[in-house]
C-alpha cells in the first residue's frame, strides 16, 4: 500500500514488485536494483570520461514494462496538467524525446521504490 502512493506506481506494479523482490536489501544500492530490472544505461567509461549508452534490455522484462508504463502515465499527466512541481521532468522533456524521458523517469521511480522498500517509509 505504501508503494502505491509513489507517482507512476499503481496497484499492479506495487504487487508485482513485492511479489518479485523477496528481500530488497539483497541489492546493495538502488542502481543495482535498477540494473536488475534493466532500466540503467550501459556504461562505456574510460579515463574519467563517462559515456552512457542505451538501456540494457537484460533483466526482468515484466517489471521494466510496468515501470515504463507508469512513467509514461506521469509524463502524459504532466503534459496535460503542467509540470510545476516537477522541474526535473520539465527540463528533461525540453531536451529529450518523450520515450527517452520515460526511461529516465522509470529509472528514477524504480530507485524511489527500492528506497521505500528498504527503509520501510
Amino acid at each position: 500500500m505504501r508503494l502505491d502512493e509513489a507517482p507512476g506506481v499503481g496497484p499492479v506494479l506495487a504487487t508485482a514488485v513485492v511479489a518479485t523482490v523477496a528481500d530488497p536489501k539483497s541489492f546493495r544500492t538502488e542502481r543495482n536494483f535498477s540494473a536488475w530490472i534493466g532500466i540503467v544505461p550501459k556504461q562505456h567509461s574510460s579515463g574519467g570520461k563517462n559515456k552512457l549508452g542505451n538501456i540494457s534490455k537484460q533483466g526482468n522484462r515484466y517489471l521494466r514494462g510496468l515501470f515504463v508504463a507508469g512513467a509514461l502515465a506521469v509524463i502524459r499527466y504532466a503534459k496535460i496538467h503542467g509540470t510545476k512541481h516537477r522541474p526535473w521532468l520539465t527540463a528533461l522533456l525540453a531536451r529529450r524525446p518523450t520515450k527517452v524521458a520515460a526511461i529516465a523517469l522509470a529509472n528514477k521511480i524504480a530507485r524511489m521504490v527500492w528506497a521505500m522498500m528498504v527503509k520501510g517509509e
